[in-house]
């Protein structure tokens, strides 16, 4: 990431005075707009882009380069939606605030009507990414979580199915492929699964499955531009630190001087995508504007999440001078590791010929640049 510093996008963001002036976030922002072809920029010009779900992990990343580049870009509009169920809210005020481009509404997918959002029948560019993601979120609410991926999916694609849009992005996930066996890893996109239906994570792994085929019908049935994405393991600024997943969990106990705690062996193996990487995948499928599912993460390196905490340490005590140690414990909660995938590692290889996709941040810095941000950010989402 070094040859951000003299690249004239990372000037041009960080001399804007309505963005969060995060090094890390900066740096991340201009890498994402280098990623992305003169073709895909232009899809961008007179858009007017709808998200849902934009205050969660991965809406702080899409409304971070959205407020940092919708001018450069000649977006018309950014309208954000979000429920704020698990999502956070005052950064995004404080992003709307000082952004003519973005009108933020609260709305429930489940429930409200995308035809009381002023202009939402004028979006051309569609994410839909209200969904929760978190395990421990979940199984607090399974209904909620299957509501949204169903109910709201299938509500966005009704609104949708007639109008004149030129791209759809669902965020699916890569736990629709359940625990693969070792001959299907990595794992592309033509693995059916092994998924448990009933379990303590059913409720999100076959919703997303679900919703993957309410696409495939809309598509075939209304010619709507639909592309999915299943992400693998994504990570880094923009996780808030309450946000249960490993990363997350990580990150708050670096932050607050406690001991790393692995309720597991820590054999369990993942690859690790930074989520500059990541955001970038997902804003290529947007634009792609054609049915089709791309796993989006990184293929390398494969490492147990025993690994993934020594790596934690490491930059832990480089950046904020971290003494604590990894501490092996077995959960209070009896279903804490039910269905939990042995090992999850993507095959990329349709990502990078159709989509030009190269994630290139690889784990140990992109742990350190998540540490950093957060040390900047006194552990705040700004």
């Amino acid at each position: 990431m070094e040859n951000l510093v003299n690249n004239s996008s990372y000037k041009n963001s960080y001399n804007q005075q309505s963005v969060n002036k995060n090094r890390i976030l900066t740096e991340d922002m201009a890498y994402i707009l280098d990623k992305l072809s003169a073709e895909e920029r232009m899809k961008m010009k007179d858009a007017t882009i709808l998200i849902t779900g934009c205050g969660g992990f991965l809406g702080y990343y899409f409304m971070q380069f959205f407020a940092h580049y919708a001018g450069e870009l000649q977006i018309k509009k950014v309208i954000a939606l979000e429920n704020f169920l698990t999502g956070t809210k005052g950064w995004l005020d404080t992003l709307v605030e000082n952004n003519d481009h973005i009108i933020l509404k609260e709305f429930d997918v489940i429930e409200d009507r995308l035809e009381d959002v002023a202009d939402a029948e004028n979006a051309n560019l569609i994410i839909h990414g209200a969904s929760i993601a978190s395990p421990i979120f979940y199984r607090i609410y399974p209904i909620e979580t299957m509501d949204a991926n169903v109910t709201g999916l299938r509500r966005m694609l009704d609104f949708y199915k007639e109008k004149n849009i030129t791209g759809f992005i669902f965020f699916s996930s890569s736990e629709i492929y359940g625990d693969p066996l070792p001959e299907f890893i990595p794992t592309s996109e033509d693995y059916r699964g092994n998924v448990a239906t009933m379990g303590p994570r059913a409720c999100y792994d076959e919703a997303k499955r679900y919703g993957e085929t309410l696409c495939y019908v809309f598509h075939h049935k209304y010619n709507i531009p639909i592309t999915i994405a299943r992400p693998f393991n994504n990570y880094g600024p923009g996780m808030n630190i309450e946000d249960k997943r490993l990363p997350a969990d990580f990150a708050k106990a670096v932050h607050e001087g406690r001991d790393l705690v692995m309720l597991s062996d820590g054999k369990p193996t993942r690859t690790f995508c930074y989520i500059a990487d990541a955001i970038t995948g997902y804003l290529k499928i947007l634009l792609h504007g054609k049915l089709d599912v791309f796993n989006i993460g990184i293929d390398k390196p494969e490492i147990s999440v025993a690994e993934f905490a020594g790596l934690f340490q490491k930059n832990a005590k480089e950046i904020y001078g971290y003494q604590g140690k990894v501490d092996f414990k077995i959960s209070d909660d009896k279903h804490y590791m039910t269905d939990n995938p042995n090992r999850r590692c993507p095959r990329i290889d349709k990502a990078r010929k159709m989509l030009n996709y190269e994630p290139s941040i690889f784990v140990n810095e992109g742990i350190s640049r998540y540490l950093q941000f957060l040390r900047i950010n006194n552990g705040q989402l700004l």
